[in-house]
């Protein structure tokens, strides 16, 4: 079955979260994404992350349905190599440090000059101006200077610290509007014929999640927290996390049917979160569930992320792929979240091996010779993987 990205080719110079996210995504949707390493490997393959047969837990998850290939970017006859790939490619996406691109001769500006269709997509944690460019940043970095660590905090207690996110969304959140972001350069690119230089930061991204709460602040001149203090809570309002036999579980519930249904399930004329509590407090996280669900409760059990793995609904939407990597073996990774009729993305592959696919790469696409290949990995300018183990 055809795939929405099937025509377009992706070099992937990123490393770690945000970018291999990123670049991951858009291979599940069916571009053919070569990711471009340096002979050693790049930094994502030691962490974050246990290592497994020396490679970073983290590498196995966000490289899927990638192509790899090693060249060392300092040796100018690889700079020649990634040139001639520009050429036959649609996208170039790289998170290093602003202006590590440009010291290696592969700037924008370069690049287009190759190719003037080709899509540049910079990833970083400041972005490519202003006065924070050239500083360093994480996930936590950038959730902090938008808010989020400030709320996630006072949003356990208001009287406590602030609070770090879990889950790298930092990371991970920017990376989706980055793919966005190439989709919609390709989509302009198709109808105007030129390519175009995208600058996509965390900090920018992760200010934009946080909209809510800085346009309510905007309007009334006053934080949450304040407005909170203000405003009395809802009596009917059942919210929070629950105690339950073997766990907790999540209830949000405020709609009005919902609240009606309990009460006359629970033979009560007003129902309170403390009746809520006491009810389920004896049920485990399954039963619990069943009770608040069947009278149309927003409710979920708290699992573990792996846990999560085995709920009866996800498996029947298709949500695990087993994938088979040739040092690490067959493990299970989340399938393509979004369903297309026409369309659909998928897991195809795992993770790479570093330089898997050079040769391919460079005799397929490049017409290189086996012996120019060969004398290329003497000299140590690539390196190819021909099978052995990790």
């Amino acid at each position: 079955m055809a795939k929405i990205l099937d025509d377009i080719r992706i070099l992937d110079l990123t490393h770690v979260w945000f970018g291999p996210f990123c670049t991951m995504m858009l291979a599940e949707l069916g571009a053919e994404v070569i990711l471009v390493e340096p002979p050693w490997g790049n930094i994502g393959r030691l962490g974050p992350g246990a290592l497994f047969k020396g490679v970073s837990s983290t590498f196995y998850a966000l490289n899927l349905n990638k192509k790899d290939i090693a060249l060392d970017l300092k040796q100018p006859e690889c700079v020649e190599i990634f040139k001639e790939l520009v050429e036959k490619s649609d996208v170039v996406v790289q998170n290093f440090v602003p202006g590590t691109m440009e010291r290696l001769g592969l700037g924008y500006d370069v690049l287009k000059g190759i190719n003037p269709r080709v899509i540049y997509a910079a990833l970083s944690g400041f972005g490519q101006s202003g006065p924070y460019s050239r500083l360093a940043s994480y996930a936590v970095i950038a959730e902090a200077i938008s808010g989020h660590t400030w709320a996630t905090g006072k949003g356990y207690n208001p009287d406590g610290p602030p609070i770090n996110m879990a889950g790298a969304l930092g990371d991970l959140g920017p990376a989706v509007y980055a793919a966005f972001a190439i989709v919609s350069a390709i989509r302009h690119r198709d109808r105007m014929g030129l390519g175009q230089s995208i600058d996509v930061n965390q900090v920018d991204a992760m200010v934009a999640f946080n909209t809510c709460p800085i346009v309510s602040y905007s309007l009334f001149g006053k934080t949450w927290e304040e407005m909170r203090k203000e405003r009395p809570p809802d009596p009917n309002r059942i919210w929070g996390v629950f105690e339950v036999k073997d766990g907790w579980i999540q209830i949000a519930g405020e709609r009005p049917r919902a609240l009606d249904a309990l009460r006359e399930r629970m033979g009560v004329e007003e129902v309170t979160e403390e009746m809520v509590a006491e009810r389920v407090r004896g049920m485990t996280r399954s039963e619990a569930f069943r009770f608040l669900a069947d009278v149309g409760m927003p409710v979920a059990p708290i699992y573990q992320a792996h846990e999560s793995m085995e709920d009866p609904h996800l498996i029947a939407r298709g949500m695990w792929v087993e994938v088979d990597h040739p040092a690490a073996g067959r493990y299970r990774v989340p399938n393509f979240p979004v369903f297309f009729s026409e369309t659909p993305g998928e897991v195809t592959s795992a993770s790479p091996m570093l330089g898997q696919h050079t040769e391919e790469v460079l005799k397929n696409l490049l017409g290189y010779t086996p012996e120019r290949v060969r004398e290329l990995e003497k000299e140590g300018k690539v390196v190819c993987w021909r099978g052995q183990s990790a």
